[in-house]
């Protein structure tokens, strides 16, 4: 069966160039399906899905938006009416992947389309704006970023390399042949490399049970990823080990996952298991960037770009606090598994961030602000024994059996 590729962009200033990428994609036996943007003028090229309707779905319609003539206004207008027709267009099966060519408004329109679509649906942004910080328009998707080089503003000799490379980068990307694998029941864990001892372990124990083991980077984007593959249903339960991220959120660190961290398990009642790990430090850039105020603290060159801060008792306290108040919303059975000994590879006698009562303050506000909800176990143990890492794998698996037998 032919595939099809969705074209989003404003075809009004960039239909030239729109037309040359369809007619290139159409070459090889691929389909397109074009959806214009346009806010001020009529379209060069006809487009399946007129800038009307798009503005119509976003709460206004193109005659208002030019009386209007705000542009902020009409941008918003139009990345509203995309997140709503282009999934609406997915799950009818009218498009295999997408594909936009853009400034700074049109990357802004079609990202927040992109972002809108399950992840693995294939997703080509050509921009102006992909060799800054592309953070906000890739959010926590595998949207593929290209830099364009040159403005997309006429074809030329570059731009035509360019262009005609992003359409063979996306009748590729839908072509591709993935080859089936046996489906298995999906734990989701976190780890930072301060814990990949443990993770290491504990999923290698899981994937002997017969489930497959997604990690994510407890770096903020990585927890806001596994945050959003849960609420899409991806995953079946959580290995949440490394619950790190919460120190830069709550003490002000630069990985914040933000303050939603932990609820997607909670809300979708999915079997959580969740420790410590890296509660011992916030995380910021380069040590000149670390604020004044943290100057005099516990500092940790981990590299040259990282440097780490250690926990104090006080911020360690009102850390376990926001962890339970997280916890204790859970719908889903819950354990929380306290390493007593440790709960990072610095956080060990003889290494710079081990601090008995930072920890016993971390610890004890667990224990004080969960509710009876929450199972505790607590091992005298770092979280990188062995020990622990087994003893998290055996209980999560128990976790999940009796789910499948109150199912």
């Amino acid at each position: 069966m032919n595939k099809t590729i969705l074209l989003i962009g404003s075809f009004d200033t960039k239909g030239e160039e729109f037309a040359f990428v369809r007619d290139l994609i159409e070459a090889r036996g691929v389909h397109t399906l074009l959806l214009d943007t346009s806010i001020l003028n009529e379209p060069m090229l006809t487009p399946d899905i007129p800038a009307g309707q798009v503005a119509r779905a976003g709460g206004s319609s193109l005659s208002q938006l030019r009386k209007v003539a705000d542009r902020g206004k009409a941008v918003d207008v139009m990345i509203r009416g995309v997140q709503k027709l282009v999934p609406e267009l997915y799950e009818e099966v009218k498009f295999d992947g997408v594909l936009s060519l853009g400034g700074g408004a049109g990357t802004n329109i079609a990202t927040a389309a992109m972002r809108s679509l399950p992840t693995g649906v294939p997703k080509l942004m050509v921009s102006t704006q992909a060799s800054s910080d592309i953070s906000t328009f890739v959010g926590v998707k595998d949207v593929t970023m290209m830099y364009s080089v040159v403005d997309i503003a006429g074809l030329n000799s570059l731009s035509r390399k360019i262009l005609g490379n992003a359409a063979g980068a996306i009748c590729g990307m839908v072509d591709q042949h993935i080859p089936a694998v046996e489906e298995k029941p999906v734990v989701a864990a976190t780890m930072f490399g301060v814990t990949t001892p443990c993770v290491t372990v504990a999923r290698r124990k899981l994937e002997e049970a017969g489930f497959e083991v997604l990690v994510f980077h407890a770096t903020g984007s990585g927890g806001r990823a596994m945050e959003s593959l849960i609420r899409d249903g991806y995953v079946d339960a959580v290995a949440d080990l490394t619950t790190t991220e919460w120190c830069d959120e709550v003490v002000g660190g630069v990985l914040s996952a933000g303050p939603d961290r932990l609820e997607a398990a909670a809300e979708t009642g999915i079997p959580q298991l969740v420790s410590c790990g890296a509660l011992d430090m916030v995380n910021f850039h380069a040590m000149d960037t670390v604020p004044k105020k943290f100057k005099t603290r516990n500092l940790y060159k981990h590299n040259p770009t990282v440097t780490l801060m250690r926990t104090s008792a006080d911020e360690c306290a009102k850390i376990g606090e926001r962890i339970a108040e997280k916890l204790n919303k859970s719908t889903g059975p819950v354990l929380l598994m306290l390493p007593l000994k440790g709960v990072s590879s610095l956080d060990q006698k003889g290494k710079p961030f081990f601090d008995p009562k930072a920890n016993k303050s971390l610890f004890d506000s667990l224990r004080k602000h969960i509710d009876s909800s929450v199972r505790l176990v607590e091992l005298d143990l770092h979280i990188n024994d062995k020990a622990f890492a087994e003893k998290a794998g055996k209980e999560l698996i128990e976790m999940l059996k009796n789910k499948a037998k109150q199912e």
